[in-house]
């Protein structure tokens, strides 16, 4: 045996493979993974903000960014982009969301909008903390 730097194709033996153990042992409630991601331009055309998100197997909302160019910042943009994400979910099933972020990132944001701390990691990077948030949609 010997390891080795993955091809696509041993990514997607590696993905199947773990996914086919995982609907062994819970069902899924979908057979694909809903990506929901959406942004948001100025009216000059430039992107301004936006969310990469999807549903999984079990009907769960995975955040993995959400983002607000600085100029844009506190004015409710990243609000109505996560209000709009949830609701889009909502509408397809899910009916829990996690994501995670840093102290110096959106800690408070999540917090803010009810998203309950299950987790995290103190001193990642040395001197902050990665948080884990899940929240009941």
């Amino acid at each position: 045996m010997k390891i080795e730097i993955c091809n696509k194709t041993d990514i997607k033996t590696i993905v199947d493979g773990l996914n086919a153990y995982n609907l062994d042992k819970v069902a899924a409630l979908s057979s694909v993974w809903t990506p929901l991601e959406f942004g948001v331009k100025n009216e000059k055309g430039d992107v301004i903000g936006g969310v990469l998100a999807g549903i999984n197997y079990w009907n769960g909302l995975e955040i993995k960014i959400l983002w607000v160019a600085k100029a844009y910042r506190n004015q409710a943009l990243g609000t109505k982009l996560l209000n709009y994400l949830e609701n889009e979910a909502k509408k397809r099933g899910a009916s829990i969301a996690m994501v995670d972020t840093f102290d110096f990132q959106a800690e408070g944001f999540y917090v803010k909008h009810n998203y309950d701390v299950i987790g995290e990691i103190k001193d990642f990077p040395m001197g902050h903390r990665r948080i884990y948030f899940s929240k009941v949609l």
